[in-house]
């Protein structure tokens, strides 16, 4: 059991990485779908097993902020001025 657990938070985990450190702007989106399709099954997983993990609970939420952050900054079209 604890090593299906394991691999279901290496899975979120390797494919969240990905999305965040995409460098082609054109591929982070999809990338971003990815990572929280992955992100909602593992949490679906721990909620339906009596083992629910606490800590990777709270990643998870902390993962989905910052794709949700990240397709933000994404939906900016225009870069803003600093300049006064």
């Amino acid at each position: 059991m604890q090593a299906q657990i394991n691999a279901g938070n290496a899975g979120w985990r390797s494919v969240y990485a990905a999305a965040i450190l995409e460098s082609d702007r054109n591929r982070i989106p999809a990338r971003i779908a990815e990572a929280e399709a992955r992100i909602a099954n593992r949490a679906r997983e721990l909620f339906e097993t009596s083992n629910s993990d606490a800590i990777e609970t709270e990643a998870l939420d902390d993962a989905l902020y910052m794709l949700r952050a990240l397709k933000n900054c994404l939906s900016v079209d225009a870069p803003i001025s600093l300049a006064a």
